[in-house]
């Protein structure tokens, strides 16, 4: 149990405060309710350049990571398709150092230009390390689209296309910014050896004077349900022939996500796993192979990826992954299974819940997302779901016309 209180600025800005003396540290996470989702299609990429710029300085900070480090501190952020997330952890004596740092660059970026044009650059030579020049490193660049043909997740968070983040302009950067990066589109938690009453007075100070901008309305196109199986083959200089499968699942806090997540562990969690004992171990198709799922806001995916030995056919491999699935949905998972997994999941819960950092983030995923109960509720789902829920997912998620599968051949010389 995360136990919280919480308050609201005047400008909207949501705060949530889970007092733990048992350490000397403290958290501040600040998510702000954007992601790539929220991306026009034509300008692709702004939110994980933001993740970049926003390290850049701020109007009265030129160096944001000094600070930090001058009061034993670390930072980090991170974007996905549905928020960006900036955290800093310190002890907890230094703590308005974070709330000094965060609220500057709330209030407003410096916007220099040499600032825009070393992240554009960053982020560029990311997108060709990592996406391009990285062997299945433009496996999403692929995949998303197959999978998505409507829905904003059908591009990566680093882009549709690098272009647009070469195109960008200062107009375009400001108009993102002060559209999204506003206190009452964010969610700030404050963890740790912290008062609720000092929370509350040094949000005040910090924060409590930066404007609030329009109410962002998310009014997104929900994807279509999938009604014929989709595929797609692409080749590259990569060591092994790869086989990927995704299949359209319940959004993060949807009925069904977790008969659909423990239905994935079922499928492809470690070794005692369905198809890493029948496809590995047993007919020995797979140098690797596993299952684990997209756990996104709007309607995720279950994906099976696994790489092939030499001298196995993607075909053959194919019609070995579709014979594990059809039987999963035949016969169903067995009462051993579900139960293994389910305590797997629990304890992945309980030791997830161990790291101060990573209860501040359940508190500020569940608040964003509608409920901050949500971030208490995980293992009482998952214990109350049946072996009959799993095989009802299966059913469900299973089905052929709902796969896209991608073939990666690797390139013979």
């Amino acid at each position: 149990m995360i136990r919280y209180k919480q308050f609201t600025l005047g400008n909207g800005l949501r705060v949530f405060v889970h007092e733990d003396f048992s350490t000397p540290m403290a958290a501040v996470n600040i998510l702000y309710n954007v992601g790539s989702r929220d991306e026009d299609e034509e300008r692709t990429g702004f939110a994980h350049l933001f993740e970049h710029l926003m390290f850049g300085g701020s109007k009265n900070i030129p160096s944001y990571d000094i600070p930090v480090q001058n009061v034993g501190g670390e930072n980090n952020a991170f974007t996905s398709p549905d928020i960006t997330n900036y955290y800093i952890t310190l002890p907890a004596d230094n703590v308005e150092t974070a709330f000094w740092l965060e609220s500057d660059r709330m209030l407003s970026l410096s916007f220099d230009p040499n600032v825009l044009e070393v992240q554009r650059k960053v982020v560029i030579e990311e997108f060709k390390q990592r996406y391009l020049n990285q062997p299945y490193g433009d496996m999403w660049l692929k995949l998303r689209p197959l999978a998505y043909k409507t829905h904003p997740y059908r591009w990566a968070t680093i882009g549709k296309d690098i272009g647009h983040i070469e195109r960008a302009t200062m107009d375009d950067v400001q108009d993102f910014f002060f559209r999204f990066y506003r206190p009452n589109n964010a969610v700030m938690v404050v963890a740790g050896a912290v008062t609720f009453e000092k929370v509350r007075e040094l949000a005040e100070k910090w924060f409590g004077s930066i404007p609030s901008g329009p109410a962002y309305v998310r009014n997104l196109p929900a994807e279509p349900v999938q009604t014929e199986a989709r595929h797609l083959e692409i080749s590259a200089a990569v060591p092994l022939n790869s086989l990927i499968k995704v299949f359209h699942m319940p959004g993060r806090y949807e009925p069904g996500f977790y008969a659909g997540d423990l239905l994935g562990d079922v499928l492809g969690r470690g070794k005692s796993s369905r198809l890493y004992q029948k496809l590995l171990k047993e007919r020995a198709l797979f140098n690797s192979i596993g299952a684990s799922i997209i756990s996104s806001l709007d309607p995720g995916l279950l994906m099976i990826k696994g790489n092939l030995n030499p001298g196995i056919t993607l075909e053959d491999a194919n019609t070995a992954v579709d014979e594990v699935l059809q039987e999963i949905v035949e016969n169903g998972a067995s009462e051993e299974e579900v139960t293994k997994v389910k305590n797997q999941s629990e304890a992945s819960i309980a030791f997830s819940e161990v790291e101060l950092l990573n209860r501040a983030m359940n508190l500020a995923f569940a608040a964003n997302a509608g409920n901050v109960d949500w971030a208490n509720s995980d293992a009482e789902i998952i214990r109350a779901l049946t072996t009959n829920d799993i095989n009802n997912a299966a059913k469900t998620i299973l089905r052929p016309e709902n796969s896209s599968t991608l073939y990666y051949r690797a390139e013979t010389k």
